[in-house]
């Protein structure tokens, strides 16, 4: 049977820490923080006016306009009542959790590919965060 067949223990165990993930109220609660950001059309905007502005900033900086007192005060002053916002805060504050989370478990079945074994907490130290953040893999 191949390591990764639908019933293989690996797999099985994989579906255990996925329910054991679901299940989990700190994430469920996350999970709640997401929804009711996307549930939110005002929040939602809000977030996207933002985003974009912050980005045609940006794209402005880099290519070698100078950007105005007026369009940073502007900017700054709708980031501002963005984080004033708890609904958009609540959302901001989770999509971070939810990426830590992510990058966390990653780093552990990385590195148990890696070295054949669970790795300690001195592994993953020295991995800078898994394969790639510590070199030696060839990556």
């Amino acid at each position: 049977m191949s390591i990764v067949a639908e019933e293989s223990t690996l797999i099985v165990k994989t579906k255990e820490l996925c329910a054991e993930i679901a299940s989990n109220s700190s994430f469920l609660k996350l999970q709640a923080d997401v929804e009711r950001f996307l549930s939110d059309d005002a929040a939602r905007l809000q977030y996207q006016s933002v985003h974009e502005r912050g980005e045609e900033l940006h794209h402005k900086q880099q290519a070698g306009i100078e950007l105005g007192a007026v369009e940073i005060r502007e900017f700054e002053n709708a980031r501002d009542a963005l984080y004033e916002n708890p609904i958009a805060t609540d959302f901001l504050s989770a999509q971070r959790e939810l990426e830590t989370l992510q990058k966390e478990i990653s780093k552990y079945v990385s590195a148990t590919i890696e070295l054949g074994r669970v790795p300690t907490a001195e592994d993953l130290a020295e991995k800078g965060g898994g394969c790639c953040g510590g070199g030696g893999c060839g990556c």
